[in-house]
């Protein structure tokens, strides 16, 4: 019988005694000083050093999604710190735990879609307009949301959307993805009977896709800039500690009925 084993391989990182090798470069004299932190997440992820407006647009898209005031994410990490004030990663955990489709992975689903029009338009040769229409229509026929439209709060306009597609125009980055956006934001009306506004998870994926950000790390960027603004919720919860009263504000809120087998 073969006791072979898989070669596992990396081709991110090496260390030695004297030495940290990244993707081919010496973290010390290479990277260290000369690299933001952007670039840096490009580099791992890539193993290039990337274009200026590459890094522009992926610093302005974790910038974006960083901070967004209480919402769930936020709480969670406040809440599980006032529990367990030793325990810094494991409050960070909490909140980031809580990011899944509705909550910051929507920009990977809206790439997702935003990849499949460009692709079928291009293998066809329809306009992306009609493309569009038959993709919303398919996600609806199927039970699932337009991901990258509409938003609880940004009813009307995200500012942050608009910011980051105004940041694409100067760049001169605009490309089939943002385009493959714009007319998917329009295919709702059309299939839908209502418009609703273009959010900040629609805009990231669209304006990183022009220029050649890996869908398949999509979800990292609003992970990224969200770990930033948890741990410093997590500094301001040390000295205006909030958490044990968004428990007690949650319960307030909650009306407790006596409890029935039958339901």
């Amino acid at each position: 019988m073969s006791t072979s084993r898989k070669t596992m391989t990396t081709s991110i990182a090496q260390a030695t005694p004297d030495r940290v090798v990244v993707r081919g470069f010496d973290l010390a004299d290479d990277l260290i000083g000369t690299t933001s932190a952007a670039e840096y997440f490009h580099v791992l992820l890539t193993g290039e050093r990337p274009r200026e407006v590459q890094v522009q647009l992926l610093d302005a898209c974790i910038v974006a999604l960083a901070e967004h005031g209480l919402v769930p994410s936020v709480q969670a990490a406040r809440m599980t710190y006032a529990s367990a004030p030793e325990s810094l990663q494991g409050a960070v955990a909490a909140g980031i735990l809580g990011c899944g489709s509705v909550i910051l992975g929507a920009s990977e689903a809206t790439g997702k879609v935003l990849k499949d029009i460009v692709e079928e338009a291009r293998a066809t040769g329809a306009d992306l307009e009609s493309v569009a229409v038959e993709q919303v229509r398919r996600l609806r026929a199927n039970g699932l949301q337009v991901p990258g439209v509409g938003h609880p709060l940004h009813r009307e306009s995200d500012p942050r959307a608009g910011a980051l597609l105004a940041l694409a125009e100067r760049l001169g980055a605009r490309g089939d993805h943002t385009a493959a956006l714009e007319a998917m934001v329009a295919a709702v009306p059309v299939v839908y009977g209502r418009a609703l506004a273009l959010n900040v998870s629609g805009a990231i994926p669209a304006v990183l896709l022009d220029v050649d950000f890996p869908l398949a790390a999509m979800k990292g960027v609003p992970l990224i800039g969200r770990t930033m603004s948890l741990v410093a919720h997590l500094l301001e919860e040390q000295s205006a500690p909030m958490g044990f009263g968004l428990a007690a504000a949650a319960e307030s809120a909650v009306t407790h009925r006596p409890y029935d087998p039958v339901l």
